[in-house]
């Protein structure tokens, strides 16, 4: 499903990943812990596409079988788009549309029709239980909606794995707790494949594997 071999990554002179080696299976939760600036949202970033490795240290990654340092920008872009689903803390809605629409977003930009876009919205929202909430934009919606209509968002695509950072640092300990019970019950009905960095150790402790790491390298 995701294999990284070899991951480095610099910032200038800071050695921020060392050679990180990683293999995740399709319908795994994978969480990866440790302290700040160990490297976790570098390697999170890097494994989603977001940034790339080091060209040359020999670092590889592939999703799907589908070798990541082999595309172009451009169809990076379009891999990421279609294949790659995100989770923030800060859930990163647009203000100005309403739940529905912002959950469609990702769609459009595969060039999906309003209406192919806005029936799996629908189908979406009514598994998360916010059917009722399809019309109001996010400053009328509670920290916990908000964060599962960017769930919604994540998932519009049908993406292979879904990468989180962070995802319940922003919330209350019941939207938290029903968040993580979120991530499993789509791992359960749908497979799908979760890498989460996290500081909530309530979450790192129920995922399938935990990884920790420190100064750049998973020990």
């Amino acid at each position: 499903m995701i294999l990284a071999n070899n991951i480095h990554k610099y910032y200038g002179d800071l050695h921020v990943l060392k050679g990180v080696n990683l293999h995740i299976q399709k319908g795994e939760i994978v969480s990866i812990v440790g302290a700040s600036g160990a490297g976790k949202t570098t390697l999170l970033q890097i494994l989603g596409t977001l940034e790339r490795p080091e060209k040359d240290k020999g670092s590889e990654l592939a999703i799907n079988d589908i070798k990541i340092n082999k595309l172009s920008s451009k169809e990076l872009s379009r891999f990421r788009n279609k294949h790659v689903g995100f989770i923030f803390q800060f859930h990163q809605l647009l203000p100005e549309f309403t739940a529905l629409e912002n959950i469609c977003i990702p769609a459009y930009i595969q060039n999906k029709s309003k209406a192919e876009a806005e029936k799996r919205a629908k189908e979406l929202l009514s598994f998360l239980g916010l059917e009722h909430r399809a019309s109001h934009k996010p400053g009328e919606l509670s920290g916990g909606e908000q964060q599962r209509i960017a769930v919604a968002r994540a998932l519009i695509n049908n993406p292979a794995v879904i990468f989180a950072d962070e995802p319940s640092g922003n919330l209350d300990s019941e939207s938290a707790e029903n968040l993580h019970k979120l991530f499993f019950r789509l791992r359960d009905e749908f497979n799908q494949t979760f890498v989460i960095v996290t500081h909530n150790e309530e979450l790192a402790d129920m995922a399938d594997r935990k990884l920790t790491m420190v100064d750049g390298e998973i020990v």
